[in-house]
């Protein structure tokens, strides 16, 4: 594994990992604002290399994982997190860490960093859109300085439920309510993870977005 920490008085370096999905323009330009020196590409010794990498994902889990094994990207986000370099995820860029996910019938694998899978939302309204507040875990360092009530801005009809499964596995599981709690945030050593857009949500997604940077 390429690349080394961030140095002290620098921007931190981030690659938007371009695999064919995802708000990159705009998670680019959020994370721009929070801090650092931000690059989209699907060049993957960047994606190694950088300080920090970003998964984005929207659309379909079955997709993405796609996308993603189009390029050979699995491997170099695996790497990253075992060599313990940051990696956020962000919407379907969170669901395809997970081992599986099952939409229409159809089970897809992950990427398998985090256990469990993403099914569909057990809700009468579907998708979930709009904006929710979350009940952060202890110990959250993405959450850290955000009062209590902040809001987020999510747009997804599946996501993962079994937080039994992620405390057992040692990842701290930040959760919200859509007629039932699933998971909209996963923390787990250098890997972290947003169901929500940060990058939609505002000024709590500047502060999210810059505790990640902080983790770098």
């Amino acid at each position: 594994m390429t690349g080394s920490p961030a140095v002290p008085g620098r921007p931190p370096t981030v690659v938007v990992l371009d695999y064919g999905s995802g708000n990159l323009r705009s998670a680019q330009r959020a994370v721009a604002r929070a801090g650092a020196e931000v690059t989209v590409t699907d060049d993957l010794a960047a994606a190694a290399g950088a300080d920090g990498l970003v998964v984005p994902g929207v659309g379909a889990f079955a997709a993405c994982m796609a996308g993603i094994e189009a390029l050979r990207a699995g491997p170099v986000i695996a790497e990253r997190v075992a060599a313990g370099r940051p990696v956020l995820g962000i919407c379907v860029g969170m669901q395809v860490l997970f081992e599986y996910g099952e939409e229409h019938g159809v089970v897809t694998k992950g990427l398998g960093l985090l256990p469990g899978g993403v099914t569909r939302l057990a809700a009468r309204r579907v998708p979930h859109m709009g904006w929710n507040t979350v009940a952060p875990s202890p110990g959250t360092r993405l959450f850290a300085d955000l009062p209590s009530g902040a809001r987020f801005y999510f747009v997804h009809s599946y996501a993962s439920t079994d937080t039994a499964v992620l405390a057992e596995a040692g990842a701290l599981a930040t959760t919200a309510e859509h007629e039932s709690r699933f998971v909209a945030a996963v923390e787990r050593g250098p890997l972290s993870a947003a169901q929500f857009h940060p990058e939609k949500s505002g000024e709590t997604g500047r502060i999210l977005l810059r505790n990640w940077l902080a983790t770098l």
